[in-house]
């Protein structure tokens, strides 16, 4: 009597069967993945962690006090720029404020790194000037800092620039 109920297709073990594996394969391919991104989590550095964290909290601290210390001051740069030449008319609000005798600028592109370009302005009568060929187009960062390093002001630009432009006008 046992061998009529029994179906005709039932003929082996499960594991001869494809279903149990095909049910099987998702969560056997999330262990696998789970070990293949555990592996590379600890082969991997930590690109973004940085080895002396507090000297560079320190950094950014000095950074914020001299930008803090040019709002103080009341600084204020007049910017012009073509194609061979930038020149930069410096005033202050506190009038205890001396001019540097020069100006250190970096221009900076926003995600082009080798587009960057340092200048030393010399002071001529009541502005700075570097003749030095500059980019004619994009968006650019604009960092005027002093020789000594006490203050600093930066504002972005987007070249080309008709009449100039201000950057860090007392408020």
């Amino acid at each position: 009597m046992n061998t009529t109920l029994r179906n005709s297709k039932d003929g082996g073990p499960w594991y001869c069967e494809p279903w149990p594996w095909f049910l099987a394969s998702g969560p056997l391919l999330v262990v696998v993945a789970s070990i293949v991104s555990a592996w590379v989590a600890i082969r991997s550095s930590d690109g973004l962690v940085s080895e002396d964290y507090y000297r560079a909290g320190l950094a950014a601290e000095e950074t914020i006090s001299r930008s803090k210390r040019a709002e103080t001051l009341g600084l204020s740069a007049q910017v012009r720029m073509d194609a061979e030449s930038l020149s930069i008319v410096l005033t202050a609000r506190d009038a205890s404020y001396r001019p540097p005798p020069a100006l250190r600028v970096t221009l900076s592109h926003p995600t082009r790194a080798g587009l960057d370009q340092e200048l030393l302005l010399l002071r001529q009568a009541d502005r700075y000037v570097a003749r030095q060929p500059l980019p004619a187009t994009g968006h650019w960062l604009l960092l005027i800092a002093d020789d000594a390093g006490s203050w600093r002001m930066m504002g972005s630009m987007v070249l080309p620039v008709r009449d100039g432009f201000t950057i860090g006008e007392p408020k």
